[in-house]
């Protein structure tokens, strides 16, 4: 599992856009969000740097 918090991201739009983002490096990864506290749960079997490269290209960087 990968733990990430994303400051930035604020909304239902950002949570859509890290969702696609994370599918789009492996479509068969589970993602789950808590707004309220910014953090990402991923489970794949993709490396953590992956998603994480492809998180701060879209805005999003981990604290």
């Amino acid at each position: 599992m990968i733990e990430l918090t994303l400051p930035t991201m604020t909304c239902g739009h950002c949570v859509r856009t890290v969702t696609e983002t994370v599918q789009r490096i492996d479509a068969a990864a589970t993602v789950q969000i808590d707004l309220p506290t910014h953090r990402v749960s991923i489970a794949s079997q993709q490396p953590a740097e992956l998603f994480t490269a492809a998180l701060v290209e879209e805005g999003y960087v981990p604290a």
